[in-house]
């Protein structure tokens, strides 16, 4: 294992915020008389500055922008929520903002799950539905979740949280076995009240033990795996300067955000620009059972949630294998103070099989080359599920991001009668069909900053003059001008990708060099157009949006997701209809699972998939990977009869 290095962002005006920066940034807000005892720091993070004003310093033709950080504030007495930027050279506060409400709220607080849990133990009409259903109030827990937005009188200009019961058995109890349903609260977390309890129908509590770390549920362990051990006895072929990583054709930066978690900067291949910035900057989770006290199941667990705070201190063996390097995380608590997640970020170099190989009949010429990948992640957990955000570098200059979801899926009771909107998986045990949906932020710079984008589908050619035996088909480019053509489906059946082309630029065949992006055939949103769901999380009904690149458009769904009323985000974005050919332009896409759990899946779901890549087309002149040294003879051998 490779020694974790310490972040220096002394010379990079766009790494992760210092442990010095964060407690400056909150000296400077408590100077300014806008923090009391009652306020927490729900957000604080880079407020990046202009790519123009970055890259002109990068040139040498512009001093290096100031470092401003943006910090969230809400007042728990009050409910008093403003947005502030502060310089930090300055050593003031530049700008300090009410949040609309009738726009968003905040993100949700560590803080207020624990006000909802102590204010419903102690509620008496609580109790008295849960002792209903034969409950002992003492044994249970409350789960409090994001409430999003519905036409209730009674909750508007209120910060809510909608929360359910689960029992647990004993304090080792995995609670998620045991929904108590049919029943949930409404809370104000600011007035410390119940706005309303939804106790519609008595469900018997499943009562069968999710405990997968006894044997009693698991099992006795698997005999017969042999151990597997990765080493690289000349150590890895990356080196690290703070931030900054070389790996063989590659460069870049990373950093890390509280609300994004781990953002890629700054990737070049063969010194050459690909990608100013990448992140996955929204992820969304819509429950499809309309049951009076699950429809408003709507889980933004970036932008309500915040989730970069509750990524994971990875071990070596279990979370990472081989030579790794790590990199500490430095976030702000909810007190304003620096903490430090230690080895949030693993890196490290995987085999990857065959990179390329040719056995030729004439020559007798017999070659094969090893592909490679550098491995960027991190894992993070909300709630129930536990989701890894890879990130893999390419020997041939392909990016690939790939998010793995794991955990425990999200429980109900399973009706007698049946469901629609259901698994069974255990006795008197369902669990709701839903989806997974991310997006990804790909600030493109292919080659420079003229960018445009091509989408490039597989068409049949009639049979005909030209085409006599009906053979023939061909790749049918339609440019993208302006942002209102820029909303994007994938169409499985041409095998539709977008090529991110450098409009100013060709190589020496003439070809403007490109990346192309390859999504995943997988459904958008399911729920109905007309839903509040729809509206909050636009970005989730088609797979590509192209932007004109501005600095303040940060995230799909808009800066405030908290019980949004979706008049932000991308569709607000592209209204300007701005001119994205030969233009600095941002490319959003939308991918993810739709979930119908199986059997297979509980109590602890295996490893589910879904991600995106973007490869080389016509970026290089020719195979860029010919000179990659063979592989070792004494690695060449195995086991067998031979």
């Amino acid at each position: 294992m490779t020694a974790t290095n310490p972040p220096d962002t002394t010379s990079d005006v766009l790494g992760s915020l210092t442990a010095e920066e964060i407690v400056l940034a909150r000296e400077v807000l408590v100077d300014a008389a806008l923090v009391t005892t009652s306020t927490r720091f729900v957000y604080v993070g880079l407020e990046e500055p202009d790519k123009a004003d970055v890259l002109a310093h990068a040139k040498g033709d512009a001093p290096a922008p100031e470092r401003h950080v943006r910090v969230m504030l809400l007042d728990l007495a009050t409910g008093a929520a403003t947005d502030n930027v502060v310089s930090l050279p300055q050593r003031s506060v530049t700008s300090s903002a009410p949040v609309d409400q009738e726009v968003g709220q905040l993100p949700i607080l560590d803080e207020e799950f624990g006000i909802v849990a102590e204010f419903l133990a102690s509620d008496p009409q609580w109790a008295e539905a849960l002792r209903k259903r034969g409950v002992d109030p003492a044994k249970t827990v409350s789960v409090p979740l994001s409430a999003g937005t519905y036409d209730n009188p009674n909750e508007k200009g209120r910060r809510i949280i909608r929360s359910f019961a689960f029992v647990q058995d004993h304090e080792k109890d995995l609670p998620w076995a045991h929904p108590v349903d049919g029943l949930c609260a409404y809370v104000d977390t600011i007035n410390r009240e119940i706005v309303d309890i939804i106790d519609y129908r008595l469900f018997e509590v499943p009562t069968e033990s999710a405990n997968f770390d006894t044997p009693e549920v698991a099992g006795a362990p698997l005999a017969g795996l042999k151990p597997i051990e990765i080493t690289q006895p000349q150590g890895p072929s990356f080196t690290v300067t703070g931030e900054h990583i070389d790996w063989t054709n590659w460069s870049l930066d990373i950093s890390f955000d509280a609300r994004e978690g781990l953002v890629l900067r700054n990737l070049e291949y063969q010194g050459r620009s690909v990608l100013y910035r990448a992140s996955i900057n929204e992820m969304v989770v819509p429950y499809g059972d309309p049951s009076p006290n699950r429809y408003w199941q709507n889980y933004f667990d970036t932008g309500e949630y915040v989730y970069g705070r509750y990524a994971n201190s990875l071990r070596l063996g279990c979370d990472c294998l081989g030579e790794i390097h790590y990199f500490d995380a430095v976030l702000a608590d909810e007190q304003g103070s620096p903490r430090t997640i230690t080895n949030a970020i693993c890196m490290h170099e995987e085999d990857y099989g065959t990179l390329w190989k040719h056995t030729d009949i004439f020559t007798g010429t017999s070659e094969v080359r090893r592909q490679r990948r550098l491995v960027i992640s991190f894992f993070t957990t909300v709630g129930n599920y536990d989701y890894g955000f890879y990130w893999y570098l390419y020997l041939d200059g392909t990016i690939e991001l790939e998010a793995k979801l794991t955990g425990m899926a999200f429980t109900a009771a399973y009706p007698e009668e049946g469901s629609d909107y259901q698994s069974l998986v255990a006795p008197g045990l369902g669990l709701p069909y839903h989806q997974h949906l991310f997006s990804a932020r790909l600030d493109m710079m292919v080659d420079g900053i003229a960018n445009g984008v091509e989408e490039v589908d597989a068409v049949s050619v009639p049979m005909g003059e030209g085409n006599p035996w009906g053979n023939a088909f061909t790749a049918r480019r339609t440019r993208i001008t302006r942002e209102s053509e820029g909303v994007r489906r994938a169409n499985a059946e041409s095998g539709r990708t977008w090529h991110v082309v450098n409009t100013e630029k060709t190589g020496r065949m003439g070809h403007h060099p490109s990346y192309a992006l390859h999504a995943q055939q997988n459904p958008t949103l399911l729920a109905d157009p007309a839903s509040s769901i729809a509206t909050r999380a636009a970005f989730t009904t088609n797979q590509v949006w192209v932007s004109r690149y501005d600095v303040h458009e940060r995230y799909a769904a808009g800066d405030f997701v908290n019980q949004s009323s979706g008049v932000s985000g991308l569709p607000a974005y592209l209204s300007a209809d701005r001119d994205v050919d030969g233009q600095d332009i941002v490319l959003w896409h939308t991918f993810g699972i739709t979930h119908f759990p199986r059997t297979e899946d509980w109590p602890i779901m295996p490893t589910d998939y879904a991600g995106f890549t973007l490869k080389p087309y016509n970026f290089n002149d020719r195979c860029p990977v010919m000179n990659i040294p063979p592989t070792s003879a004494s690695h060449c051998h195995g086991h067998g009869n031979g």
